[in-house]
């Protein structure tokens, strides 16, 4: 459950009653592609047992196109991630300085000049070199998303007397709502996780059950988030919801997703620049053997996302094409097409047809949200 669940009621704006559908349906396919992903790791020995001989998404592409290039596959993947990551990145600036701007409207400055400060504040990410680090500030970070989430909730629910169901729309225009549907698929995004995740686990048995309950949850979430706050504002609801919270509830609740947006900006940085550091030094651990390298990777990486957000400042436009691109790739056609690829012999016929109707309905969703994100930046930048 990200920050960017503040874009589901701005998403429910522009696809009405197809949205809450969206977001169901988005949770049950994100489901299924992490399970097929994760099966791609294991393969079966002569004895039929299920052998993990695969570590890291990385692993499976290179597996898949072993054919063609022995690392072809690992460096689409790895560019994939390091796209989304810093998007991921990219959005945390973005809602900061959107943020700060609502949270002090006397003050003079931009919501660019605000992105900066906030950016001025993330400089010590340069210096991070241990996950442990990321990890406590990922756990203060999930702390203050519940108490978010907690008070917009009950804030709507006092408002409960103005609640219509007229609100939403029946009729619906086509590029809107492609672009919902990139923010959509961008709130559940997490296959680039899972295989280190059920690597980790104490019992890996037991992750295609962790895998539903968790996707059962953030969909129940979700939806409650979205449809109370969409009913509370229709037609006035924001690109970030909290920009139509009352002003006494507005500046608390902004400084609260400020400090979380901060808390996780941590993590995907911190992840992409393994990814590339590793790549430069074919080295896989996170201890750096050149720290001149290291910082400069580091510090390459945290002035490009400022660059970014200063010229895409646009947190729903830019949300939606981060899921209409990398979004949609990493979550639905590559595991989809992975899993067809390493497991087409053993997989049954209504299984294929899984596989490849996942794939098609990405990659269309992908292209058409690509086009109408990119048209809406353009239009709003020019």
């Amino acid at each position: 459950q990200g920050i960017f669940v503040l874009g589901l009621p701005y998403a429910l704006l522009h696809s009405g009653y197809s949205g809450l559908l969206l977001i169901v349906l988005a949770a049950a396919l994100c489901c299924y592609t992490g399970k097929i992903l994760i099966a791609c790791l294991y393969e079966e020995n002569e004895d039929g047992q299920l052998i993990r001989v695969r570590d890291t998404y990385e692993d499976i592409a290179n597996a898949c196109c072993k054919k063609l290039s022995p690392s072809l596959g690992g460096i689409v993947v790895n560019v994939t991630q390091v796209v989304e990551l810093i998007m991921t990145c990219i959005l945390y600036l973005v809602v900061s300085g959107n943020l700060l701007s609502h949270s002090f409207p006397y003050v003079p400055m931009t919501e660019k000049t605000w992105s900066v400060i906030a950016f001025v504040t993330l400089l010590p990410c340069i210096f991070i070199r241990t996950l442990k680090i990321v990890s406590k500030l990922s756990q203060l970070c999930s702390l203050v998303h519940f108490v978010i989430i907690f008070v917009v909730i009950t804030y709507c629910l006092t408002q409960m007397h103005q609640w219509s169901w007229a609100k939403f729309r029946l009729s619906l225009e086509f590029e809107n709502f492609l672009v919902s549907v990139g923010v959509i698929i961008f709130s559940y995004t997490s296959q680039i996780f899972l295989p280190t995740l059920e690597g980790n686990m104490k019992n890996p048995g037991e992750f295609r059950c962790m895998l539903n309950w968790t996707h059962f949850f953030a969909c129940i979430l979700k939806t409650t988030f979205a449809l109370t706050t969409f009913l509370t504002w229709g037609e006035k609801t924001k690109e970030v919801i909290t920009d139509n919270l009352p002003s006494f509830l507005e500046t608390l609740v902004n400084l609260c997703l400020l400090t979380k947006a901060l808390l996780s900006y941590p993590l995907p940085f911190f992840a992409a620049t393994e990814i590339v550091y590793s790549c430069i030094s074919n080295d896989n651990h996170s201890n750096y053997r050149s720290p001149l390298l290291a910082l400069t990777v580091r510090g390459s990486f945290l002035l490009l996302t400022l660059l970014m957000a200063m010229f895409t400042p646009h947190f729903a436009l830019l949300m939606g094409l981060s899921g209409s691109v990398t979004g949609a790739a990493m979550t639905f056609l590559l595991p989809s097409l992975f899993h067809l690829k390493l497991k087409w012999k053993k997989l049954s016929f209504l299984e294929k047809c899984a596989d490849i109707s996942v794939f098609i309905l990405g990659f269309l969703c992908s292209l058409a949200g690509i086009v109408c994100s990119v048209k809406g930046l353009l239009e709003v930048l020019g």
